[in-house]
């Protein structure tokens, strides 16, 4: 009986034993798991922390590449336009401009819009000279006149009818108004109305007559004394053999 309850007295104590530990070594278990997994959070943050660092090392530097690249490289070609305007196109310049490069221009002609405004604007000073010319045929004539009250010699009604409507000014004598640097010469057979029509009829200087061409091989004039205001065609014996030449004074550059 005593050999028996030692027996039984050794495994209640081996039993104790087991059970009291047991409890004590899964905690201590757990803790070394839960300490592992601290271990490799840590390292894989620092990791990120690493590569995210790299990156933004990477990226700075390449932005600092780029922007001395466009400082050090040729500037863009730059496009200009370049615009001038005739009485009938427009004509555009598109330039191409380089660094220590001749521009390089292209013209490039466009029927004009302005054209027809041009021509509108020609057309309505013509309608102007030729209501004011009408106006005084029968008129007598005036050596020296230039006013509707008074009468009008040959280069006196051209002047009055003019002096208003061009930008440059009317000389008084039909010689000077044959030389005008502003009026462009014109052949006979090209006359349009409104042309200036000169003729010599007495051998003073280039021209000594002048009168105003209205349409139809026929132009206006103030004749000489005792003669009126009159319209005369341009086919007369007498007007073809002193004929010397035409001169348009109203064009779109010229007129106000």
């Amino acid at each position: 009986m005593a050999r028996i309850n030692k027996i039984s007295i050794t495994l209640c104590a081996l039993l104790f034993t087991t059970l009291s530990f047991t409890p004590m070594a899964n905690a201590s278990e757990q803790a070394r798991h839960s300490a592992v997994q601290k271990t490799h959070l840590a390292k894989s943050t620092e990791r990120k922390k690493k590569t995210t660092t790299k990156n933004e090392k990477k990226k700075t530097a390449t932005h600092k590449q780029q922007t001395v690249s466009n400082k050090t490289s040729k500037p863009a070609a730059k496009k200009t336009r370049k615009t001038s305007r005739t009485a009938s196109t427009l004509v555009t310049e598109k330039c191409t401009v380089r660094k220590g490069h001749k521009s390089n221009c292209l013209k490039v002609g466009k029927t004009a819009k302005l054209s027809e405004v041009h021509k509108v604007r020609v057309q309505k000073a013509q309608k102007t000279a030729m209501n004011k010319l009408m106006g005084q045929i029968g008129k007598p004539y005036r050596w020296g006149g230039t006013s509707p009250r008074t009468g009008f010699d040959c280069s006196g009604l051209v002047y009055y009818a003019y002096k208003d409507l061009v930008k440059f000014r009317i000389p008084r004598t039909a010689n000077e108004m044959y030389h005008l640097r502003d009026a462009a010469s014109v052949n006979r057979g090209e006359l349009e109305s409104g042309d200036l029509v000169f003729f010599r009829t007495q051998g003073r200087g280039t021209a000594d007559h002048v009168g105003v061409y209205v349409g139809n091989g026929k132009f206006i004039q103030s004749p000489r004394s005792g003669q009126d205001i009159q319209i005369t065609s341009l086919s007369e014996d007498y007007w073809v053999r002193h004929y010397v030449g035409a001169r348009r004074v109203m064009t779109p550059k010229t007129i106000r």
